[in-house]
Formats: C-alpha cells, structure tokens, sequence
C-alpha cells in the first residue's frame, strides 16, 4: 500500500514521462544535443518542481489528518508541534483562544491551523527549497528536520541530496522568471531531477510514516 499523496504524485509523473516520450519521438535517441526541442526540458523542470510542492502539501496534510484521527489524546502530539501551538495561542489577542483547544477542540484547530499554514505560504510565494520542506513540516506535524532523512546509499548524503534539491528548484526560479534567457536545460537534467525527487518523495513519505506511527501506533499506510 501506499499513501494517497504518493498516488496523486505518481499520476502527476505520468506527464513527465509524456514530455520524456515526446522528446523521444521528435529528436530520436542518439547521442549528441537536440535543437528545438529545450521547451519540453524546461517544462519538464517546472512541473516536475510542481509535483514535488504539491507531494509535500499533500503528505504532510494527510499526516495530520492521520495524526487527529488516532490520537488518543493531545497528550500523544509531538512535542515540537506543541509548543508551536502553545506559542501561537499566547500571541493570540483574544482572551479566549486557548478555549478553542480544550477537551476535543485541539483536533479542529490542527486542521483548520493547516489550512492558514498553507493559504500564509501560497502569500509569500515560497520555493519548495530545503528550508520551507523543512519549515513544512515542523509546522503541520512536528518534524523537526524532515530532510535528515534525504540519504540513501552511493554517496546520497543529506547534505548533497539538499544541496541538489535547492540547485534544481534555483533553475526551477530561473525559468519562470527568465524564460528564454534561463540557462539552457537538457534531457538529462530532467531525467536526474524526476529520478531524484522520486527518490527524495519516498524518503519523505516513509519518514512521515514513521513518525505518526510513532505517536498514534497506527501506521499511515
């Protein structure tokens, strides 16, 4: 089994590998650069940036969902989500906010919190870089740091795979906003950046996973 944010991101995959097949087709397989055809790579760059955004919304919102539905108590939320809760409530003008999590009330508010996080970030215009996974997923289930978990063997350190993440989303940047003057993209970055976030999603699901398993002794998935 699997998670539905994976199956959404697996279905969205299905136009990357599209663009891959049409690249194919216009251009053939052989070796060497293929002109007139560098639009469908920096599509590819800016949706498959898109997908992992949208993977990342996506987990973290069925985390928490998971999260409310079988925890036993607020008792059994992570401590890091707590205390951010906790410190939004005190800067709360209204004398009675701290009501709004009382006896059962502390379900709601996670998810009608989410939805803020959310709508406050889509504002800001924020890059699905490192930093704001990270920052994600602290503020919707807890996590304190979701990418000490991008390893895996062959030298994918945490650092590299981080390093590389912010590279492709900068390049992701540098297309929408430069368009036909960004650098130029090849197949082969795309087919290392679909690989990779492929890698990085399952990490990321897998560390979710554990983590509301941890606290509700029900697995995700």
């Amino acid at each position: 089994m699997t998670s539905e944010a994976r199956k959404a991101f697996d279905q969205n995959a299905k136009d990357i590998k599209r663009l891959l097949e049409l690249h194919g087709q216009i251009g053939g397989d052989q070796k060497g650069r293929r002109y007139g055809l560098e639009v469908l790579n920096k599509s590819a760059i800016v949706l498959i940036t898109a997908f992992w955004e949208a993977y990342c919304e996506d987990i973290a919102s069925e985390g928490l969902a998971h999260l409310v539905r079988h925890a036993k108590s607020s008792d059994s939320l992570p401590l890091a989500l707590k205390r951010q809760i906790a410190a939004e409530l005190k800067k709360d003008s209204h004398e009675l906010a701290i009501w709004e999590v009382a006896d059962e009330g502390w379900r709601q508010h996670l998810i009608n919190r989410l939805d803020t996080l959310k709508s406050d970030r889509d504002k800001k215009l924020n890059t699905p870089k490192t930093g704001k996974i990270d920052e994600l997923f602290l503020s919707a289930v807890g996590i304190e740091k979701i990418s000490d978990a991008w390893h895996w063997p062959k030298k994918m350190t945490v650092a590299r795979s981080t390093k590389k993440l912010d590279a492709f989303v900068t390049l992701r940047g540098s297309i929408a906003h430069r368009g036909k003057h960004s650098k130029a993209v090849t197949k082969n970055q795309v087919t290392d950046y679909f690989s990779f976030v492929k890698r990085l999603a399952a990490k990321t699901g897998g560390e979710v996973n554990k983590h509301v398993n941890a606290m509700t002794e029900v697995p995700l998935w």
